[in-house]
């Protein structure tokens, strides 16, 4: 016999003695059908996710106060102030809470050297309502601000930037008081009846 003949016979005797004494494949796990407890948790985890995806179940919607004129912290136009106009600008709100009975709005300006000034005061607004219009007027009830006047005083600095607060009160409550409410009286009535807060604040120089 030839040396590549032996090599031959050597290389098949080889193969055939590693195939007998390699392991059996384990077969395939074969995975039945799911049963309905298995099913149920993985099912409410899926309907989770996809109703955190659609944006329910989260938390109240917060209410806002904007206003078209200008955004929060930016200058107030002249035309709503002592310098133009001087009528009330154009606000809009949402996420007023469903409780709502009535709305309530002061506007002032705490960086007044005397002390803070109340340009605005509004009360017993109507509880679906979602703003005013510009120079509004015959909406709710009108308080006094410090003028000593009913109505809307636009910002009128002596100097400097004065900053202006527009903040919007939610209540569950119909206001008994008359008109030509201050702003001291409309916040000692308000108390313990707020249920939902949005705040705008606007600038004003001279």
């Amino acid at each position: 016999m030839s040396k590549t003949t032996q090599l031959l016979c050597l290389v098949i005797l080889g193969s055939i003695y590693l195939g007998a004494c390699a392991p059996n494949p384990e077969p395939a796990e074969v995975i039945g059908p799911v049963s309905d407890e298995a099913a149920a948790p993985l099912a409410e985890s899926q309907a989770q996710e996809e109703e955190g995806s659609n944006g329910e179940g989260e938390g109240p919607m917060v209410m806002a106060l904007t206003s078209p004129f200008f955004n929060n912290g930016e200058s107030i136009p002249s035309q709503f102030t002592c310098d133009g106009e001087d009528i009330s600008p154009e606000l809009d709100w949402f996420g007023t809470p469903g409780e709502t009975v009535t709305l309530a709005l002061i506007m002032d300006d705490p960086d007044a050297p005397v002390g803070t000034w109340v340009h605005w005061v509004l009360y017993n607004l109507p509880f679906d309502l979602n703003g005013l219009r510009q120079g509004e007027t015959g909406v709710g009830v009108d308080g006094l601000n410090s003028w000593g006047r009913t109505g809307y005083g636009g910002p009128c600095p002596p100097s400097g930037t004065h900053r202006y607060f527009f903040k919007l009160y939610a209540l569950d409550v119909e206001l008994d008081l008359g008109s030509r409410a201050d702003k001291a009286s409309l916040l000692a009535a308000i108390e313990g009846h707020v249920i939902g807060q949005a705040e705008l604040i606007g600038t004003y120089s001279h």
